[in-house]
């Protein structure tokens, strides 16, 4: 039997959990129902819950979701229900209705999609499906809230009766409203409303001349209300049918109210199985902040979590863009205990809250915010001391407090228990209670106890490193910022830092020395060596996982390689059969070519059949039997290997195209060499002298650079000023 402490699920901040779950139901009893969530009891029970949750958040991937679960309270109604010979009022016929329909739909739609729900459908099975609630308070109440005429013969008599009566009143006092306005008797709003009675609005001067019953007068004293003579006799018939009306109303819902009674204990299984499916919305919902899932659940005794995050931290971080940074950790039977060290704001209690937290909303059937891999099993009892617990109340020191609670964890635990201790053993002597809390933790080791604790004290980091189901782990810290890296490390101490932060903080080295000297020298240069360690594992850690990262990078180009060059060989080894089919097909082209030949010369029919006939005979020898299957299928590949060699066929031609187009412009956008004349300054296309043409002579241009002439090509002169 599971038996979870109140004072556990404070410690762990369960409450505030509740308290926000809450917020995302949509019903009255199913926010009393989150607020008041606790672990389940038995390990059958968080099973079933948790896979009914599970089950609730795939409906979202189905094309028709659970249908509606919403309904308002109706535990007034049941009270009425309870009271022998009571009438209940129509609006809380109206609240059961819509309660019973509800709950109709829902056994019929999880009825329908079992195999889907499976668990969900269980919720179902208990409760009794019946339409005779719905069916009884349809035929008498219709669905704007209101008593049907039809609802008895004697109801629909008395209304037609009102109606009647209703018509007698307003055309009798039409007729004196007409009649006393032509007589002038009125004021100008003629008429007026006086308790529900329509009345004349008759001036005062003329009041003894309308005969009728004066119901009121206006403050003034000028205007005077009457009730006509004429719809007296009406008036009072409807009077009549209106009460007995209301009496026969009365009679209606007693005798539903009876109809119902037999009900009441359905009601209440209605209204319980309604509010927990608004409560396994709510986690569904909830989880969705967080990204939550369902881990594996472990037969064996174990937890393994994988990039867990504490629930409300990372809600919070959420809502201001901040990082959160998850923790892995692991509690097994060769890992049975673990002891975190390390300075002080490292996170080492937020680790200690993120395990229990997600241990006991994993217990009470909600979703966690761990990865898929990870696999967590159950315990009966969960034990915390975290934080600063001083009695004021008993008069209590910390350490007595602490005292106090260790024993009842001594006296409880056993091998289904997670024991959560923070700055475990602290509050007196350093030496003395170091041996009291080591003594404490041989205990929970004895008792095969898994647990998780932080610590300052030297002697349990030794004690952890000596004992191989006692695991030493350490929060990273950055040993040349000063500062946390939030990150769990298993299998070392941690050291404290003290004498660094308080030079970071701005204590001075002088008095910093002075206290070093205080302390034992085997202390410093154990919290030193153990310093150095974390400096140098900090370093290692940093360039695995460098060489973790390159060499993943290399693993995947690899492999992109690898397939690139299998689809190549793939490629080739398609093109090439399809050009030794096509090479055969061109041979056996050549040969029936031939043979034509042969015939076209010698008319030889025989000698044609014959020789057409031998190459075919060859060609099937080369055959192999397929089945049609087997043949479409060739027929289907050869095919897409044509149409592909024929797309890069075409790709090649349109390439080679395209450029010639491209050197086709290229060309036809070079200007054309202006026409040579004589009198032109002129020089070489590769020279600097400037000479000028003297005449043509045989094809070639004479240019005259003034020392001496020359006879050049024209194409290797280039024009630098024209003629005049």
């Amino acid at each position: 039997m599971i038996n979870i402490s109140k004072k556990a699920l404070i410690d762990l901040e369960f409450p505030v959990v509740c308290s926000q779950l809450s917020h995302y139901c949509i019903t009255e009893k199913g926010q009393e129902k989150a607020l008041n969530l606790i672990p389940y009891s038995t390990y059958k029970s968080i099973h079933f819950h948790l896979q009914q949750t599970e089950e609730y958040k795939s409906s979202a991937l189905q094309e028709k979701p659970i249908p509606n679960h919403g309904f308002e309270s109706v535990d007034e109604a049941l009270k009425i229900l309870n009271i022998e010979g009571s009438v209940m009022e129509l609006n809380g016929f109206r609240k059961i209705l819509n309660l019973s329909e509800t709950v109709n739909i829902h056994i019929v739609y999880f009825k329908k999609y079992k195999e889907l729900y499976p668990n969900l459908y269980r919720s179902t099975q208990p409760i009794d499906y019946t339409t005779a609630i719905v069916d009884e308070i349809r035929r008498i109440i219709d669905k704007f809230g209101d008593i049907r005429n039809d609802a008895t013969p004697e109801l629909f008599r008395i209304r037609k009766a009102i109606n009647v009566a209703k018509g007698k009143i307003n055309s009798s006092f039409s007729k004196a409203l007409s009649k006393y306005s032509s007589y002038g008797y009125l004021d100008e709003i003629k008429e007026s409303v006086v308790d529900n009675v329509r009345v004349l609005a008759v001036t005062a001067m003329h009041k003894k001349k309308v005969k009728g019953s004066m119901l009121g007068s206006s403050k003034s004293g000028n205007i005077v209300y009457i009730q006509p003579e004429e719809t007296q006799q009406s008036e009072r018939e409807l009077d009549e049918a209106e009460y007995e009306e209301k009496e026969e109303v009365n009679r209606i819902l007693k005798a539903l109210t009876n109809f119902l009674r037999p009900y009441v204990e359905l009601l209440k299984e209605y209204q319980a199985y309604l509010s927990e499916v608004d409560l396994i919305s709510a986690k569904v919902k909830y989880a969705q902040l967080y990204d939550g899932l369902l881990p594996k659940i472990s037969t064996d005794k174990e937890i393994y979590l994988k990039d867990a995050y504490h629930p409300l931290l990372l809600i919070n971080h959420n809502k201001i863009n901040k990082k959160t940074y998850p923790q892995d950790i692991s509690l097994n039977v060769s890992q049975q205990i673990i002891v975190i060290s390390g300075p002080n704001a490292g996170g080492k209690s937020i680790t200690l809250k993120t395990i229990g937290l997600v241990q006991i909303m994993l217990q009470a059937g909600m979703l966690v915010p761990v990865h898929e891999y990870s696999r967590i099993c159950f315990f009966d009892k969960i034990l915390t001391d975290i934080g600063d617990n001083q009695s004021i109340e008993n008069h209590l020191s910390t350490y007595s407090y602490r005292l106090k609670n260790m024993r009842k964890f001594l006296k409880t635990c056993d091998d289904k228990t997670l024991f959560l201790i923070d700055e475990f053993g602290t509050g007196s002597d350093p030496e003395l209670g170091g041996a009291l809390a080591e003594t404490f933790l041989e205990v929970f080791h004895e008792k095969k106890a898994y647990g998780i604790i932080t610590t300052h004290y030297a002697n349990l980091k030794m004690m952890a490193n000596e004992n191989p189901e006692i695991v030493n782990a350490n929060m990273a810290f950055d040993s040349y910022s000063m500062e946390p890296l939030f990150e769990l490390k298993l299998g070392e101490a941690g050291s404290s830092f003290t004498f660094e932060v308080a030079q970071k903080n701005g204590i001075p080295f002088s008095l910093i020395n002075r206290a070093k000297k205080k302390v034992e020298r085997g202390k410093i240069r154990f919290d030193k060596s153990i310093a150095k360690l974390q400096m140098e594992r900090s370093k290692l850690a940093k360039t695995n996982s460098e060489l973790r990262s390159k060499t993943d990078e290399t693993r995947k180009e690899q492999e992109k390689l690898d397939e690139i060059n299998s689809k190549i060989q793939q490629k080739l080894e398609s093109f090439q059969e399809l050009y030794d089919s096509n090479q055969r097909m061109i041979g056996i082209g050549e040969k029936i070519d031939k043979i034509g030949l042969q015939y076209f010369n010698n008319k030889n029919k025989k000698l044609l059949y014959t020789n057409v006939l031998k190459i075919i005979e060859r060609e099937n020898s080369k055959r192999v039997k397929q089945t049609r299957k087997e043949e479409k299928a060739q027929r289907e590949k050869e095919k897409k290997v044509k149409e592909e060699a024929q797309e890069k066929v075409e790709k090649i031609r349109t390439k080679k195209k395209k450029e010639k187009i491209k050197e086709e412009e290229k060309a036809s956008k070079i200007p054309d060499k202006p026409k040579l004349k004589e009198g032109d300054s002129v020089r070489m296309q590769d020279g600097r002298a400037v000479g000028t043409i003297d005449k043509f002579e045989k094809g070639k241009a004479v240019v005259n650079y003034g020392m001496f002439t020359t006879s050049v090509s024209e194409e290797q002169l280039e024009l630098v000023k024209r003629a005049k």
